[in-house]
Formats: C-alpha cells, structure tokens, sequence
C-alpha cells in the first residue's frame, strides 16, 4: 500500500488548509450564530475547485482518487463541521451517483455545473418510513408517458436548501421489493418539486437538513440514474463509496481536537504546573493521539483499497463505524481535557462535540454498519 500523495495534491493541499485555518476558522463562530455559511467562504471553495473533488477531469473535476480525497477531507474537517458537511454531502452522496452510474449525457448534462459549485447536489433516501430500514420507502413513481410521476415525502435531507441536483429513491413496482426500488435524478425547478420544513438540530450549524416533498413531480425518463429496479443498489453503492471520505472528514476534526487540547493543556495551570502534567490529563491525551493514528491508518488503507477496485463494503461499514465512534471519543475526552471551559460555547470545543453525535446515525448508524459486517462475515466463512 502507497499513501504517498504527489505533487499536486500535496499542493492543494497546502492551499485548502491555509483556507481552512485563515478563512473558515476565521468566521466559524458565525456560522454558527447565523446558521449560515457567509457566500463569500462558498466563492472563495468553488475557486479552489473543492466542489468537484468527486468529479473526473473531463467533466471540469479536479479528477483525484479516494486517497487524495482523503488528504483533502482531512484538511476540510479540521474547522467547523457545518462546512465540512455542505462540502462533503454535494462531493459525496451527492455527485457519486451520477459519476459512477450516469450516461454520458447525463454526465455532460450535470458533471460540470456540479463541479464549479454552480449547482449543488443532495442525496434524498430517507423518508419517515424509511431509514436505517432502507427498502421501506413510500415514494411511488409511476411512468406515464415519456415521464416518471413521483408522490411522496423524503426528510433529513442534507443540502436539501441550497441543492439543485437530487439523486432520488423511489418505488417503480412494489411487488419486488429492494429490487423494485428506482433511482432518479430530480431537478429542484422539476413541476411538483419543494422543499419543505428545515430541521432544528443539535449541531451543523450552517449545514441545513429538510424535507423533500414529490406531489405529482415530474421526473423525464432520460433522468433514471442507471436502470429501473437498480435504485437500491445504487444507493448502497453510492453509500460505500462515501465512507471514506466521511471517515477522513471524522479524521480532521479529530486532530483538531488535538491540536486545541495540547495547546490549552500546556497553557491551563493547576496546582502550579500545567495540566499536561498532571496523569490524568496526559493520559486522556495520549489515548486521543493513538485512537488518532488508528483511524488515520484505517482511512487511506480503506481509500487505496477503493482507488485498487477492490470490494471494500466490509472495510467501508468497518471505517465508518471505527471513524465515528472514534470521533465522539476524542471529542468527549477534550471537553474533559478543557474542564468547564469545554462546556462553554464561546469555544469551538463545545461545538465540535455536539457536532460529533451525527455521525454515528447519519449515512448509515453503526448499528446498521455493525449489520453489515457481520453479513460480509457469514458469506465469507460460509
């Protein structure tokens, strides 16, 4: 395994954490008082090109494997997890689908509107009925004529406010079953499309969740992502190849945490020495810069493994529930670092630990990853 990162993107690199640090550290409490990402960071992303990392070179993408995502990930989840989340849900869930199972007109139709940032795009599967249960869906398309009709209600739908592009589950015949499940890419301006209420969350300031509302929207059928029954494949593809990156996002908090937690624990004196020195403390850090190291491995061996072609589903829901579980740890061991400062939310501590919680339900909980290990396991042994 080579995690060596060339030239190129060890420059972007440089360049999206000089951004991060300079600009988006700068207006993190903002974001999160407003619950808005100021236009000016979102312009200042589409010039660095960090909205078509997903998306190949021919389409206007910066054309980068899965371990260079990561690196860049990395750099995105070292400041406020609302941004990180804006960016990685339209990198992500958001434009996999159409580059790994769209046409070629799809593609020249979507790719490079997505990759300059102009449009945006969202991944709507859940439904009220339907989520960690994901075959459950109460979305109907119906064909009728050269068009797909679409009723129903989608929520939680991140990006959902400022996307433009939805990559779309619905019921083509419910007779089958997981494979009567369809996918379709919807336009927002689509006849019979809305966005319905926004969700008051515990943390993403800035990222914004909302329902989805389908009454009697009219999808064309050139707009079927792949073919008709494959939709809940697609989803699970689309899902997997994600992880990754979700991980590596995970990853850059972490060190964050790090970071602030060695700086306020040399500076922070108690009992006449600083509080690094005392055991407790540095054995609360130590644990945070192994679980660290363990999951900045785990992320770009599972992300070479992805760039190689290989079957990662078992790797992937392995990652993803190591990366956030391992991402709640260390965001609960430095509020402690940080005592009653940690708790205050003047500082971004407090903030990146509420932040945490989510990703132990969002794009799969890790019970469901747990589900499917164990099912990658039994076809392995049996």
């Amino acid at each position: 395994m080579n995690f060596r990162l060339d030239e190129e993107i060890e420059f972007l690199k440089r360049n999206v954490r000089d951004f991060v640090q300079t600009e988006v550290e700068a207006v993190a409490m903002q974001i999160e008082e407003e619950n808005k990402i100021p236009k000016r960071i979102i312009d200042m992303s589409k010039e660095l090109g960090l909205f078509g990392l997903s998306i190949p070179e021919e389409y206007g993408g910066l054309g980068i494997g899965m371990v260079g995502k990561c690196a860049l990930y990395e750099e995105i989840g070292a400041t406020h997890n609302g941004y990180t989340t804006l960016i990685g849900a339209h990198t992500g869930i958001g434009t996999v689908g159409i580059v790994e199972m769209g046409n070629e007109e799809q593609k020249q139709k979507y790719l490079p509107l997505m990759a300059s940032g102009e449009k945006i795009g969202a991944f709507a599967l859940t439904e009220p009925s339907a989520g960690s249960n994901a075959t459950n869906l109460k979305t109907k398309a119906i064909k009728k004529g050269d068009k797909y009709i679409l009723n129903g209600t989608k929520h939680y739908i991140t990006n959902a406010t400022e996307a433009d592009v939805f990559t779309v589950m619905a019921v083509t015949d419910a007779s089958k079953g997981a494979k009567g499940i369809t996918s379709f890419i919807v336009e927002k301006d689509f006849p019979g499309f809305q966005v319905g209420a926004v969700e008051k969350k515990m943390g993403l300031r800035g990222s914004h969740s909302a329902e989805v509302i389908l009454e009697d929207c009219e999808v064309p059928f050139e707009n079927v992502l792949g073919t008709e029954g494959q939709g809940y494949v697609n989803a699970l593809k689309i899902l997997t190849n994600g992880r990754a990156g979700l991980a590596a996002r995970n990853l850059g908090s972490c060190q964050k945490l790090l970071d602030l937690s060695m700086a306020y624990s040399q500076e922070r004196v108690q009992f006449n020495v600083p509080i690094i020195e005392h055991q407790a403390v540095s054995h609360m850090i130590a644990e945070i810069a192994m679980e660290i190291e363990a999951l900045r491995s785990f992320t770009y061996r599972v992300a070479w493994m992805v760039d190689e072609g290989m079957n990662v589903i078992k790797d992937a829901a392995m990652l993803k529930l190591f990366g956030s579980e391992v991402y709640n740890r260390v965001a609960d061991k430095a509020v402690q670092v940080h005592g009653g400062i940690g708790y205050i939310s003047d500082y971004p501590i407090e903030r990146f630990f509420r932040d945490a919680r989510i990703t132990r339900i969002y794009e799969g909980t890790s019970e469901i990853q747990k589900n499917i290990i164990v099912g990658q396991l039994k076809k392995q042994y049996s």
